[in-house]
């Protein structure tokens, strides 16, 4: 194989030679040699295949230019299906509307002992209704395996105590984790111009599952599960104003308070998580007061007719009139003094 000098060595050649030798040096031919080729010229085929040449499409061209018949065949060589007439968009179920056979909570809860009759009824009450939840408590179970009446009442406390601290601390993205999709607008909704301070001090009694229906939507296999969770507990909870008043409660004062919560979880989905969904407020419980909001007064301004508007400008000429007489007489008795 011919050996080729490199361009330094050729330049020196060429200020060596003399003036006549010099152009037969200076005709210089570019030769592929060894040392430019791949190193492994076998994979010449597959690196050929890396590259793929496509038809690039014309866009400059308009679609009212296409004959139907050449859009056609288009659309049949590429595979695509000819539009639809009408729009559809998907949607995703991920709540119910609301609290399909709503716990009924008997009345005197937790004031009425299992001793007195009252309390005896309650009890025979919740024995009777307690068939439907173990039936629904079996089918939860169908798809959580580890689910447990017994301890999700402290699971239950805890999603509970998240969503009411994020609530109070107005963070409405961590919030979405802990309530449902129908309960975050009212959540935040009674925050909405207001300053909340909320503390969970303690539990009465220990929270207990009361309640558990299982429900499909649309189809069989989208199914909803709903726990209801009974909490005694005792709070602290003070509502200021955007004003700084305070509208409601108390930051010294503590309260017992007696809830009935509605967990909601898509048991179908196999990431679902259990979420503040309802709370249920009972027929039988007494109105609450309103919050003693204040408004600021606005006078009604009153129009005044052209007739009143010339009558005071004549009144107001009087009085300048008079002002200056009684200037001109103190100055004329200040004088003769």
């Amino acid at each position: 194989m011919e050996k080729l000098m490199s361009v330094k060595n050729c330049l020196k050649l060429v200020q060596l030679l003399p003036a006549p030798a010099m152009a037969p040096a200076l005709q210089l031919q570019q030769v592929r040699h060894r040392q430019t080729k791949h190193w492994k010229p076998e994979f010449k085929r597959l690196r050929k295949q890396k590259f793929v040449k496509i038809d690039l499409p014309n866009f400059r061209e308009k679609a009212e230019d296409i004959s139907k018949e050449e859009m056609r065949s288009r659309m049949k060589e590429r595979g695509v299906l000819p539009p639809r007439p009408w729009m559809e968009r998907p949607f995703h179920i991920s709540c119910t509307g609301g609290i399909f056979e709503a716990y009924v909570p008997p009345e005197g809860d937790g004031k009425k002992s299992l001793i007195s009759s009252s309390g005896a009824k309650q009890k025979l009450e919740f024995l009777e209704k307690k068939s439907k939840s173990l039936m629904a408590v079996r089918k939860i179970r169908s798809y959580e395996e580890s689910f447990s009446t017994d301890e999700f009442g402290d699971h239950a406390q805890e999603i509970y105590i998240a969503a009411h601290t994020h609530m109070a601390a107005r963070e409405k993205y961590k919030i979405r984790e802990f309530v449902s999709e129908r309960c975050y607008p009212e959540m935040m909704h009674n925050v909405k111009d207001k300053t909340i301070h909320w503390r969970f001090l303690q539990s009465l009694e220990p929270p207990r599952v009361v309640h558990a229906r299982v429900t499909e939507v649309i189809t069989k296999e989208n199914q909803f599960a709903q726990v209801t969770v009974r909490f005694h507990t005792q709070q602290m909870l003070a509502i200021y104003d955007r004003f700084g008043r305070l509208m409601h409660g108390s930051e010294i004062l503590t309260k017992d308070v007696l809830e009935y919560v509605v967990f909601e979880k898509h048991i179908s989905n196999e990431y679902g998580k259990w979420r503040l969904h309802d709370k249920i407020i009972p027929d039988w419980l007494p109105p609450k007061q309103p919050a003693p909001i204040t408004y600021r007064l606005i006078e009604d301004v009153i129009e005044e007719t052209p007739t009143q508007i010339e009558a005071s400008k004549d009144k107001v000429e009087q009085i300048a009139a008079t002002s200056i007489d009684s200037n001109d007489a103190s100055t004329k008795s200040s004088l003769a003094i």
